[in-house]
């Protein structure tokens, strides 16, 4: 192996009260293993940042975050995490609620691209590939029929590249909480932050998701895209 991806599976509390516990998280950590192989990675899960030595983030090639609340990561992991991903040395991959975390962190979500803002649906869906040609959709076809949570966000980044966007006509805009961003409702999508990339996607909540072949290719498209700014391949 010739680096490795640290992959965060905390669950924080909001400042307000107690977060989500997803319960695929096992499920992930074990896709993050191969996915990391896959990459000549070795994977470590932490689910724990307070035990997350910053020498180690300086090191690595990856980090993952399937993260939920306020995510509690201090000064200097912060600084390391910017400093390396700007830089190009560090690839991110932000799963499902990543997006839902680190509130109290300003630029966390220029980090992820995006912030979340509800999930008012939970349906099948029929997603428009709107880029085909990036690694994380290449394989999917005009369309990828699938289940999830849809969350709807706030914030995108205006410079963020959509793969996945779940057409509007497809949602009840009655829903509670639905909202009609002047973006419309993408659901993957990448940034280059500096000069390094992160790729993010709100799916994955169900244990299906885990189990599906075609999301793990997203995933795994996704980290790829990522790690070409660190040597990855």
């Amino acid at each position: 192996m010739v680096g490795e991806l640290i992959f965060v599976t905390q669950v924080a509390p909001y400042t307000d009260g107690p977060a989500g516990v997803h319960g695929v998280l096992d499920q992930a950590a074990t896709a993050a293993a191969q996915l990391g192989g896959m990459h000549d990675l070795d994977t470590v899960v932490v689910a724990d940042v307070a035990g997350l030595d910053a020498d180690r983030l300086a090191i690595a090639r990856a980090l993952g975050l399937f993260t939920i609340g306020e995510t509690p990561w201090r000064p200097d992991q912060r600084r390391v995490i910017l400093e390396r991903l700007r830089s190009g040395d560090l690839a991110v991959l932000a799963v499902h609620s990543a997006a839902d975390a680190c509130y109290g962190w300003e630029e966390y979500g220029v980090i992820v691209g995006a912030r979340f803002d509800g999930h008012p649906w939970t349906q099948t869906m029929d997603l428009a590939v709107v880029d085909p040609d990036h690694p994380a959709t290449a394989h999917l076809g005009e369309t990828w029929r699938w289940h999830d949570e849809v969350y709807q966000f706030r914030d995108l980044r205006p410079d963020a590249r959509v793969l996945l966007r779940v057409p509007p006509g497809q949602l009840d805009r009655g829903a509670p909480g639905a909202r009609q961003p002047e973006f419309g409702y993408p659901i993957a999508w990448c940034v280059e932050e500096g000069a390094g990339r992160v790729f993010t996607t709100a799916l994955g909540h169900f244990p299906a998701a885990w189990e599906s072949p075609a999301y793990l290719r997203h995933l795994h498209g996704g980290l790829t895209w990522a790690l070409a700014t660190t040597g990855g391949h």
